[in-house]
This record gives structure tokens, C-alpha cells and sequence, in this order.
């Protein structure tokens, strides 16, 4: 078998997870090496012991060493430099949602990945889970009829650290921004206007940092089809992930499982029956697993991109225009 080398810059909670379902990888025909580089040198080499991984000192030091891609899982504020080196270096990228933080930072980037035919895959996690996957094959094959509504919810559990926060470009962005791609994704359409609202009844804190712990935006898509995009960071009875699709000829649920955060209030039904997820790198365990195979794959040229980088800018801009109408109140036209 031969020997295939990938490079992860950055080790913190998303890094380490990555480190760990890399070094699990299986491909049919060859071993999977890693490499690793963090600012944090002690705790990258504690991650790298973990994961079985060498540790190197930077980037540098990690394209003298020749790996066959590189995975950013680094704060988005070094994505467009880190995606533009990989590129620069000839090797296929994966990168962490969102490719900057802006739209408008992220232009410049798409445009050198297009100049220097760079391959760059983007970290949105849905598109592998299996729930999803089936609901997009119902979808096209024809079982659900047209659809006259669909609903999307991202709950979790508690919030992060408010410091996390300030940061994150808010709730649409940091959360729903999954949704928002996965929508673009399943149906085929792309969303031509949102109308937000928002609350904040947890940490008042979290107000002051200029973000919502709740928030629903009414989605309208270019056929007219409209729906909805629910987000919360309090939901006490677990991580809860789902999408509803009701056609005219069926409907079908993601996320409808024994591990459902919610319970039954209809008498002797006992769904669901088990514990619910936590967090989300529990619910899409498995579907960061065939991500990163994904990539895998997507270097080895057996596969076509799974999420190329116009893909996730075309979800932040219906973030943006999320986070437009909660500011304003008012509805807003996604920018093409």
C-alpha cells in the first residue's frame, strides 16, 4: 500500500477532532500519515501524540516535509492566507467553514483559487450525514412531489463561551449558515430573500456582545417555495439538528431518530427511545468521518469536490442577509 501525507494546521477543539477521525481513516488502497502545526506548540504536540501524528514547528517546515493536502481547522480569520499558501503550494486544500470572514474577503480568495486551478474543499458537514443524503435522494427522485414548505432547526444544547461570541459573526452565520447551505444544496435553488427576528432571554452578555441566543428567519426560495431557518443556543434537552421537507406527494424528516431531543406528548409513544446528542461533533460524528474521506478521495482524483468554495460563499451571503434583516427588521434580497 502506498502512503498518503496530510497536513493539519491548527489543533484546537474542531483540529483535534479532525486529527482523531484522520488517524481512524480507512481507504481501500493506501495509509493515511499526518502532520500537524499549531501556534499553541505544547498542546499541538499533545494533540499530535494523541492522534499518532508528527508535530511540526509551521507551515514552512509542513510543505518541506511534502504532504498531499492540507486541512485548516484554524480561527477564520487566517483562512484566506492559509487556503492561498496551499494553493500557492500546489496541494489540495479542506478548510473550515466560512472561507473568510466576510463575503467581501472571501472574493479575492475565490478569485485565486480560480487563477491558479487550486482545489479547495469547504468544511460543511451535512452534506455527508445520511440522513441528509437520503432526503436529497427522495428529493430528486421525484417521492416527495413539489414542495410547498420545509423547516429547518440548529438547537444547541448550551452556548459557547461568550468570548467565542464576539467573534463568530453571530447566530445566522456561526449556525444557520449549515442550514443555509444544505437548503442551496438538497433542492437545487438558491434563496432570494430571508426576514429575520431574534430574542435574548439567556446571558444578557451575550446581547451586549451584539448577538441573539434565538433566532428565526423565513426563507424564500427562487421558485417561490418559502420555509423556515430556526436557531438557538439554549435548548436544555439536547443538540437537536433537523430539516422537514413536506411535498405534495410525501413528506420526510432529517434528524428523526432514537436520539431526538425532544419527547412525545401523544400517549404510549415511547420516540425516542435513547439519550440525546450532546453537541454537534456527536451528531455528525459519522459525517466527519466521510468528509474527511472524502478529501482523501477528492485528492486522489476518484471523486469530484463534495462542496466547493462558491458553494459555501453563496450560504454566508444568505447569513449575511440574515443578520442584515435581524439588524433592520425589515426583508432582504440576497445579494447573486
Amino acid at each position: 500500500m502506498g502512503t498518503l501525507t496530510l497536513g493539519l494546521a491548527g489543533a484546537g477543539r474542531i483540529g483535534a477532532m479532525h486529527a482523531a477521525n484522520i488517524a481512524s481513516l480507512r481507504h481501500k488502497s493506501l495509509d493515511v500519515r499526518l502532520l500537524i502545526t499549531d501556534v499553541a506548540a505544547e498542546h499541538g504536540r499533545a494533540v499530535a501524540a494523541s492522534a499518532g501524528a508528527g508535530f511540526l514547528p509551521d507551515l514552512r517546515a509542513m510543505f518541506g516535509a511534502g504532504i498531499d493536502g492540507l486541512v485548516i481547522a484554524t480561527g477564520t480569520a487566517t483562512h484566506p492566507d492559509l487556503i492561498r499558501a496551499g494553493v500557492d503550494a500546489g496541494i489540495p486544500v479542506f478548510v473550515e467553514k466560512p472561507v473568510a470572514a466576510s463575503v467581501a474577503g472571501a472574493l479575492p480568495v475565490l478569485e485565486f483559487i480560480r487563477d491558479r486551478g487550486g482545489v479547495v474543499q469547504v468544511g460543511h458537514q451535512r452534506r455527508f450525514d445520511a440522513g441528509y443524503l437520503e432526503a436529497k435522494r427522495q428529493f430528486e427522485a421525484g417521492e416527495l412531489g413539489w414542495l410547498h414548505s420545509f423547516r429547518a432547526v440548529t438547537a444547541d444544547m448550551a452556548p459557547p463561551p461568550v468570548g467565542f461570541l464576539a467573534t463568530s459573526g453571530g447566530l445566522f452565520r456561526d449556525c444557520s449558515v449549515h442550514d443555509f447551505d444544505v437548503l442551496r444544496w438538497l433542492t437545487g435553488r438558491e434563496i432570494t430573500e430571508v426576514y429575520a427576528r431574534g430574542s435574548n432571554n439567556g446571558d444578557p452578555a451575550i446581547g451586549a456582545v451584539g448577538d441573539v441566543d434565538t433566532a428565526l428567519a423565513v426563507v424564500t426560495l427562487d421558485d417561490g417555495t418559502v420555509g423556515t431557518v430556526a436557531a438557538t443556543r439554549y435548548n436544555g434537552a439536547g443538540h437537536d439538528v433537523r430539516l422537514e421537507l413536506q411535498g405534495s406527494r410525501s413528506s420526510v424528516m432529517v434528524g428523526l431518530d432514537d436520539r431526538l431531543a425532544m419527547r412525545s406528548a401523544e400517549s404510549g409513544v415511547v420516540l425516542p427511545a435513547g439519550p440525546p446528542h450532546a453537541a454537534f461533533a456527536e451528531r455528525f460524528d459519522a459525517a466527519y468521518r466521510a468528509e474527511m474521506l472524502a478529501f482523501v478521495e477528492l485528492i486522489l482524483g476518484e471523486r469530484e469536490n463534495p462542496c466547493p468554495p462558491e458553494d459555501a460563499v453563496a450560504a454566508s451571503r444568505v447569513a449575511d442577509a440574515a443578520q442584515l434583516s435581524l439588524e433592520t427588521g425589515a426583508p432582504v434580497k440576497v445579494e447573486v
